[in-house]
């Protein structure tokens, strides 16, 4: 067994927090690395060593393999973990790692080969006996080919990335009329997330469970599977809500699956952690979908229900121990159920929110209870990388405590600068169906307009508590201005405050009232009934909590606001910070209501900018290649009325 002392971990974000919070466990020194972006990221504190990789976007720093490798040599570590996305599933780097020397944690280079490609483990699965859904997986790459494989197949299919994961470069297309658009701007999104534009597609099947088994091999050639995840509940083929075991999986299927997954990792030399990802059908045959040869992002709840700790597990078996247990000695206990919490804002199409976090309460720590997370309150979000902030976690002894434990989790959770699918996950867990675990891809578009009800005008009682917020929660001040009330002689004390929120506005009058505010809480009590409000002041802007949100509230700018209505006039805006990867028109050129103008690439994600209605492009602001800031002109249009 090797002697290992120093880990460098090739990742950011709270995976990297994660892989060093068990290393630093096991008593080994942590070396972090970090773009120019990063340098002051949590990650980074947290490290033991830190090594600047230069650079901004992923392809100038965390997927530069001669730059980790120097890190790791320069920084006296003898391993790297690769956590999940970046350079996890390459193989070119697992080669590169073992040719310098190091160890790496994760699969040979071989098993990466096979299974790193979704193509290449498809025709090894097929090779197998194991059953498949409907697809191409070939080398030819032309528009021509895939439309004769979509109809072959029939549609709807699903586009995917070969090399890919996390719902980056994957479309679902529903006929002939969207698959050239689909399959460029997936081919796009694959090239720059993974540096591999290569495609496979298969039939996208109807209300599919997606059923996953954590399998687990050692150098010895023991291999076992620690049960099954459920991460059914997803939206734009991300991953939002994991759990296990898999409600309603009977023993006979756990079994079958997992011992398929153990026979598809054995037959490809497999060492360390994976994931063979199925999907599950209503008639409870499965379909081999992928094999993920890397840590998955919702292995905590596989933690959960064993007592297990994966990353500790990976480092052991990196310098030769054996696994510790057999497969019948494998725990099962209890349920636990994972949220994945973004900087997004779900009723813009869940656009990735870039910005301060200027308030950020995780839950409060217990039994059953964990948060996995990468940033803390005063970070940035870029928009460089992918926007997850964290994880919940809980775990119960069944499923409908673990469930209302994260309900309690999401409810203490606070994050305010920026947007994030808090309230959403919210309504997700508390969601009836989701509580009688009527679980399937399509959940969240079955549901949506319960999940992602209209914003709408706040209620008065929002402006009233927020006026008595606002004003309990100023700094206190002494002399005559400590009383914060108004003065009329005669007449009960009463103030005025001009409040905004949420681009709404309200002028509230506060009279006399029995509210408290200690310690960030809000006390009202009406008709005998008393409530708390999460209310925390950042400097000029309060955050209240109100119907599982964090609303901003601040003293209304009329300034402000004119200027705010003008820069949407006459222009179509940047609906975020990112990357112009394609513009599609030239001024002069009469486009469609609906028309492709410009492509933006922010969070590793392509985001179309396109005509509201039929026009003449008037003027363009932007170019390829170009960084635009979050509410730049990108497009004037000139419309016929």
């Amino acid at each position: 067994m090797s002697n290992l002392t120093t880990l460098l971990v090739a990742n950011r974000g709270e995976i990297a927090c994660r892989v060093m919070r068990t290393a630093k466990a096991m008593g080994l020194t942590t070396v972090a690395v970090h773009s120019a972006i990063d340098r002051d990221a949590r990650h980074t504190r947290e490290a033991d060593i830190r090594v600047d990789l230069g650079g901004s976007k992923a392809t100038d720093s965390y997927l530069q393999i001669d730059k980790l490798i120097a890190a790791a040599q320069a920084s006296g570590a003898q391993a790297i973990h690769p956590g999940y996305g970046f350079l996890s599933e390459n193989a070119d780097f697992a080669r590169a790692i073992e040719a310098a020397g190091l160890i790496f944690l994760g699969p040979p280079a071989s098993a990466i080969d096979a299974m790193g490609s979704k193509s290449a483990a498809k025709a090894l699965m097929e090779t197998a006996g194991v059953p498949l859904v409907p697809g191409y997986h070939g080398e030819a790459q032309d528009l021509e080919t895939f439309r004769s494989a979509c109809e072959r197949i029939g549609y709807p299919v699903l586009l995917k990335a070969t090399a890919g994961g996390g719902g980056k470069g994957m479309k679902v297309v529903e006929d002939v009329s969207q698959l050239a658009e689909a399959l460029a701007s997936a081919q796009r999104e694959a090239l720059s997330s993974f540096g591999n534009g290569q495609m496979l597609v298969e039939k996208y099947l109807l209300k599919p469970r997606h059923v996953e088994i954590q399998v687990f091999a050692d150098q010895q050639g023991h291999c076992l599977y620690l049960n099954e995840r459920d991460c059914s509940i997803q939206r734009r083929h991300q991953k939002v809500v994991e759990e296990a075991p898999a409600p309603g999986l009977s023993v006979e299927q756990r079994k079958a699956m997992g011992e398929a997954a153990v026979r598809a990792a054995q037959a490809i030399g497999y060492v360390g952690a994976g994931t063979v990802e199925f999907l599950l059908d209503a008639r409870g045959e499965f379909f081999f979908m992928e094999m993920n040869t890397r840590l998955q992002v919702e292995h905590p709840v596989t933690e959960a229900i064993t007592g297990l700790d994966l990353v500790a597990w990976q480092i052991r078996v990196a310098q030769g121990e054996p696994l510790p247990i057999t497969q019948e000695q494998v725990p099962l206990i209890g349920h636990a159920i994972e949220v994945r919490l973004y900087a997004e804002d779900p009723a813009n199409d869940f656009l990735p929110a870039t910005g301060n976090l200027a308030l950020y309460r995780e839950s409060a720590p217990g039994p059953g209870r964990r948060v996995d997370s990468g940033v803390a309150q005063g970070d940035s979000v870029s928009p460089f990388y992918d926007p997850m902030l964290g994880k919940l976690i809980a775990w119960g002894e069944d499923r409908e405590q673990a469930r209302l434990r994260l309900l309690s989790m999401l409810d203490e959770f606070a994050v305010g600068g920026l947007k994030t699918n808090l309230g959403f996950l919210r309504r997700i867990i508390g969601h009836p169906a989701f509580a009688a675990a009527e679980l399937d891809t399509g959940f969240i578009p079955r549901y949506q307009d319960e999940l992602l009800p209209p914003s709408g005008d706040l209620s008065d009682a929002f402006w009233q508590t927020a006026g008595v917020a606002f004003m309990q929660s100023l700094p206190t001040a002494d002399g005559p201005w400590a009383d914060r009330r108004g003065f009329r002689v005669g007449l009960p004390a009463e103030v005025s405050l001009h409040l905004s929120s949420g681009g709404q506005d309200r002028l509230v009058t506060l009279a006399d009232n029995t509210s408290q505010w200690c310690a960030e809480q809000l006390l009202t009590e009406q008709q005998g009934v008393r409530r708390s409000h999460l209310a925390v002041r950042n400097g000029a802007v309060l955050y209240l909590r109100w119907d599982g949100e964090m609303q901003a509230v601040s003293l209304f700018d009329p300034i402000a606001a004119v200027e705010a209505n003008q820069s949407h006039q006459g222009g179509l805006t940047a609906p975020m910070n990112g990357s112009i990867v394609r513009v599609l028109v030239e001024v002069g050129q009469a486009v469609e209501a609906g028309a492709q103008l410009v492509v933006l690439e922010a969070m590793k994600m392509e985001h179309s900018i396109r005509a509201p209605q039929a026009g003449v492009v008037k003027a363009l602001f932007c170019q390829e290649g170009e960084m635009v800031a979050e509410g730049s002109a990108l497009v004037e249009l000139e419309t016929a009325d």
